[in-house]
């Protein structure tokens, strides 16, 4: 039995959710399959491997985390369930999210492979970074431990 590709993944759980009448869990996914397709037409291809595609969640995700932030500061907290059931339903795509020990080991490790020791050198250390951690941990979270790390 071969598994399935996170495209395949997504469209099947997009039937799966109409046939349940999951509305939020049907929209969320077809916003998600729009934001591919749109990438894909950008990027002039006809299919994306699972890392772009998991590219593209991360920053759906990211959107929902602001849009949270934004509905709450206004109280409108209606918006914001909605946004988190949303973002929930993302990240289910997404690998496990890093603990602040294991993202400190993955920053700790990323040092050591770029030779960065100090602030100036967050450029070199974040493209070393980076591809170890994709979608692994919010980009804020990476920001402020890599600055703790690096004084």
């Amino acid at each position: 039995m071969t598994s399935l590709s996170l495209r395949e993944q997504i469209e099947k759980d997009v039937i799966c959710a109409m046939k349940a009448k999951d509305a939020v869990r049907v929209s969320t996914l077809r916003m998600l399959k729009s934001a591919i397709g749109n990438y894909l037409i950008t990027a002039r291809k006809e299919k994306a491997e699972d890392a772009e595609l998991r590219a593209i969640i991360v920053k759906q995700a990211k959107q929902r985390r602001e849009s949270v932030e934004s509905y709450e500061q206004a109280g409108r907290t209606d918006l914001a369930e909605k946004e988190k059931a949303e973002l929930l339903i993302l990240e289910s795509y997404l690998p496990k999210q890093l603990s602040d020990e294991e993202l400190r080991a993955e920053i700790k490790k990323a040092m050591q492979i770029s030779g960065a020791q100090n602030p100036s050198d967050i450029g070199k250390l974040m493209k070393t970074l980076m591809p170890l951690i994709q979608g692994k941990a919010d980009g804020k979270r990476v920001q402020a431990a890599v600055k703790d790390l690096l004084k």
